[in-house]
């Protein structure tokens, strides 16, 4: 019985998951910033460090961060696999019924977390903070922030100001199922969604960074972009992939008989010969392809019970 009692209490009630990668510099402040934050909950919690392959003495940080604070875990990549891979590598280890995500930069604010333990008790899935004041530079880092958060909302229907902000709260049930692959960790609360999580925001507190370099550039754009692609068919058609494929399948196919006929018309009524009508080629064209596409369509009907979305826990 009382060790029933102890494994009870030794289930954290928060998992902080922190991505790593070239952070050396940084880490033992934000140990001492994450430990005094989080133990202020008086809750069970646990804190898992994820080093993403880094090049630098990342990981030896880790491991003494690990040895000086009761709670804090590590999980290694053997490579740099990008944000999202850490990201999903933590959720996997993680065991809180809520989960909070942070940078390892400093920039987010450790002492925010009550505030969005408190916004999600209010009823609330998933609590996302806004970077109101945000501390970078603007022409290369808030202005293309700022039209990627409302092209964004604009696509998935899931409106934030600030989907780039790694400080977001989360209920695990709604983290758990989810495959995450390429850039798609900005895009988890639209995910969520799917799965009828309740999303807000609230205004974090955030800091320029003052040690170490920034690991985001333009390229990411081009990566938010095709991501976006995904999220939004996932969001869309994942559970009926035929409106989409079929859809267009018919119109092409339909398509491909308007010019079909007026092929068969022109050849009728003004005698002009088939094999001097490129229009024909075109329909056969349009027709096959029309095809492949009611052909893909079933296909996905057929895979989607195997590939959609899990409901939550």
């Amino acid at each position: 019985k009382n060790s029933r009692i102890f494994l009870v209490a030794a289930i954290p009630y928060l998992s902080a998951l922190i991505p790593v990668y070239n952070e050396e510099e940084n880490l033992a402040a934000l140990g001492d910033e994450v430990s005094s934050a989080l133990n202020a909950l008086g809750k069970p919690y646990e804190v898992i460090l994820v080093d993403d392959g880094s090049r630098d003495r990342s990981y030896d940080e880790i491991l003494k961060l690990v040895k000086k604070y009761p709670g804090f875990k590590s999980v290694r990549l053997g490579r740099n696999a990008g944000q999202t891979a850490a990201m999903l590598a933590g959720i996997q280890h993680a065991a809180g019924a809520l989960i909070v995500c942070l940078d390892a930069d400093m920039q987010n604010d450790a002492r925010d977390v009550p505030k969005l333990i408190k916004k999600l008790d209010e009823g609330f899935d998933c609590v996302s903070g806004w970077r109101k004041d945000r501390q970078d530079r603007f022409l290369d880092r808030k202005l293309p922030s700022m039209i990627a958060n409302g092209f964004i909302s604009y696509v998935t229907g899931v409106h934030l100001h600030d989907y780039g902000c790694t400080l977001k709260l989360y209920r695990a049930e709604y983290l758990k199922p989810l495959r995450l692959y390429g850039e798609m960790h900005r895009f988890i609360p639209a995910l969520a969604g799917t799965m009828g999580a309740r999303i807000t925001e609230v205004v974090v507190h955030h800091r320029p960074r003052a040690r170490g370099t920034s690991k985001y550039g333009l390229a990411r754009i081009f990566k938010v972009v095709l991501d976006l692609m995904t999220v939004k068919f996932m969001n869309a058609y994942l559970t009926k992939p035929s409106y989409l494929f079929g859809g267009g399948g018919i119109l092409m196919i339909l398509a491909g008989m308007a010019m079909a006929a007026d092929t068969l018309y022109n050849k009728l009524y003004f005698g002009i010969f088939v094999k001097d009508q490129p229009l024909f080629l075109v329909s056969i064209f349009f027709s096959l392809v029309g095809i492949q596409l009611l052909l893909i369509g079933l296909l996905a009907e057929v895979l989607e019970p195997m590939i959609g979305p899990p409901a939550p826990l």
